[in-house]
C-alpha cells in the first residue's frame, strides 16, 4: 500500500483528500502546516507528498519540498496552487515536483494525477531494479540468481569486499559458499593477488601446521628443503579456509594467534614473518554447538565471525531454479559440444517441486546427467532426468521400531548412503552434507561397536 502525506492549511481539503484517497486504498496522513509535514517526513517514510503552495505564516510548499528532498531524494511531490500561472508551475517542476494542480479541483482530477505518479514511480523502480541486476551480473559473473535472498548476498558482498574484515560463510553443503568467497576476492582491491583455497577436512592433523605456516629445511623427516605455507603463498591476497569447523582443536590456538598478530613462524624456524592476508572461512556446521561440545574455540569463532554471511539453501530461493537450469544447460551444452539444448516446461515444473537437499550442486549434477542422457535429442524431457539421484529423505525410511534414537537414525542413514554409493565415502559425505572426516570418525565408532564396515 502506497503512503501519501497531504499537507494543507485548509481543513476541508485535508479531510476530503484523506477520505477519498483512503477509499482508493492509499495509506494517508494529513498535516495542517509545512512545519508539521516536515516533522512527519523526518520520522516516517512516504511515497508521495501532496502539498499546498501557500500556507501562511510558515514555510510554503516549495520550501517544504526542498527540505524534504534533502531527507529523502526519492520522495514524490504534487503541488496544489490557487495561482495557476505558468511561472508558478514551472518553478515547482524545476524544484522537483512531479506535477501540479490548481484550485478548485475535483477528487477525480487529483486521483488521476496520483495514479500517473505511481505508474511513473513503478516504472522507475523497475528500471532501477534492472540496472541493479545488470550491475550484479557484471560484478558477480560466477554467481547465478535474482531472488531476494541472492540480492541480499550481493549487497553483503559489496559492503565487505573492499575491507580486510574476516568473513564467515555459513550454509549447507552445495549452496555455493566457495563461489561467494571468490566473488568477495574478485571485487576487492586484492583481486590481482592470490586467491588460495584449502579444504581443512582434507589435511591430515599432523600436516596442518606445516601446510598453513610452512616449514624450514630439516624441520622433520622428509623436509628436504624450506617450503612456504599457504599464508605466505596468499600474501596480500585472500586465503579461503573451507570447512573451518574441521580444524583440529590443537591447531585452533595457533591459527588464532596468527590472525591476531598477523605474523607466522614456519615449523622448525624462529623468525616471525609478517603476513597481510584476508581470511574467508566456510562451514556447513553449527559452530556454536561445537563450542558447547568443546570442539571449537569460542575466541577463534568470534575472530572469524566479524562479518557473517548466511548462504541460503536452494529450497529458499525457488525463483532461481529456472535461471540456474538454463545456466547449467548452456554450460554443459558447450562442454559436451552440443549445438542446441532446451528444456520442456514439464521438466521445469517437476524440478520446481523438489526439495533439493543437495542444493545447487545437486541441481547441477542432475542437469549434466540429463545432457548426457539426451544425446542428440535437442529437448530435455523428464525421462532424461534421474530424479531418484538425490539424498535420502528420512521421511521415506521405513522404521519398524516404535522408538528410535537420533544416533541410531544417523547410523542407519550413513550406512545406507554408503551402500548406495558403493562405499564411496567422499560421495556419501557430499550427499549427506558433512565432511569426509566426519564419515571416517563415525565409521570408526561403528567398528568399535562391532559393526562390520567394508574397507
Amino acid at each position: 500500500m502506497y503512503k501519501i502525506l497531504v499537507v494543507d492549511d485548509d481543513y476541508g481539503i485535508r479531510s476530503i483528500m484523506k477520505d477519498s484517497l483512503q477509499n482508493e486504498d492509499y495509506s494517508v496522513k494529513i498535516a495542517e502546516s509545512g512545519e508539521e509535514g516536515l516533522k512527519y517526513i523526518k520520522n516516517k517514510d512516504f511515497d508521495l507528498v501532496i502539498t499546498d503552495m501557500v500556507m501562511p505564516p510558515g514555510i510554503n510548499g516549495i520550501e517544504l519540498m526542498e527540505k524534504a528532498l534533502e531527507i529523502n531524494n526519492d520522495l514524490g511531490f504534487i503541488v496544489i496552487t490557487a495561482y495557476g500561472t505558468i511561472k508558478t508551475a514551472v518553478e515547482a517542476l524545476k524544484k522537483g515536483a512531479f506535477d501540479f494542480i490548481t484550485k478548485p479541483f475535483s477528487v477525480s482530477q487529483m486521483t488521476s494525477r496520483i495514479e500517473r505518479f505511481f505508474e511513473n514511480y513503478e516504472l522507475k523502480e523497475e528500471n532501477k531494479k534492472l540496472k541493479q541486476e545488470l550491475s550484479y551480473e557484471k560484478k558477480f559473473k560466477r554467481l547465478v540468481g535474482k531472488s531476494k535472498p541472492m540480492r541480499t548476498i550481493y549487497e553483503q558482498i559489496e559492503v565487505v569486499a573492499d575491507s580486510s574484515a574476516p568473513v564467515l560463510l555459513q550454509g549447507e553443503s552445495g549452496t555455493g559458499k566457495e563461489l561467494i568467497a571468490q566473488a568477495i576476492h574478485d571485487n576487492s582491491s586484492r583481486n590481482k593477488k592470490p586467491f588460495i583455497r584449502i579444504n581443512c577436512a582434507a589435511i591430515p592433523e599432523t600436516l596442518f601446521e606445516s601446510t598453513l605456516f610452512g616449514h624450514e629445511k630439516g624441520a622433520f623427516t622428509h623436509a628436504i628443503k624450506t617450503k612456504k605455507g599457504l599464508f605466505e603463498e596468499a600474501q596480500d591476497g585472500t586465503l579461503l579456509l573451507d570447512e573451518i569447523s574441521e580444524i583440529p582443536i590443537s591447531m585452533q590456538a595457533k591459527l588464532l594467534r596468527v590472525l591476531q598478530e598477523e605474523e607466522i613462524t614456519r615449523v622448525g624456524g624462529s623468525k616471525e614473518i609478517p603476513i597481510n592476508v584476508r581470511i574467508i572461512a566456510t562451514t556447513n556446521r553449527d559452530i556454536r554447538k561445537l563450542i558447547k561440545e568443546e570442539k571449537f574455540r569460542s575466541d577463534l569463532y568470534f575472530r572469524l565471525n566479524v562479518f557473517p554471511i548466511k548462504v541460503p539453501p536452494l529450497r529458499n530461493r525457488p525463483g532461481d531454479i529456472p535461471i540456474l537450469i538454463n545456466h547449467f544447460i548452456n554450460k554443459f551444452r558447450k562442454k559436451y559440444d552440443y549445438d542446441h539444448k532446451e528444456i520442456s516446461q514439464e521438466v521445469v515444473d517437476v524440478l520446481l517441486q523438489k526439495q533439493w537437499p543437495g542444493n545447487v550442486r545437486q541441481l547441477e549434477n542432475l542437469v549434466e546427467r540429463a545432457i548426457l542422457y539426451s544425446g542428440d535429442d535437442e529437448k530435455l524431457r523428464v525421462e532424461h532426468f534421474d530424479m531418484d539421484s538425490h539424498p535420502i529423505n528420512l521421511e521415506e525410511e521405513k522404521v519398524t521400531d516404535d522408538y528410535i534414537t537420533i544416533d541410531e537414525m544417523e547410523k542407519r542413514l550413513i550406512l545406507r548412503t554408503l551402500k548406495k554409493t558403493d562405499n564411496n565415502r567422499t560421495k556419501a559425505a557430499e550427499i549427506l552434507g558433512v565432511s569426509v572426516r566426519t564419515i571416517r570418525n563415525k565409521l570408526s565408532q561403528y567398528k568399535e561397536e562391532g559393526i562390520n564396515i567394508p574397507e
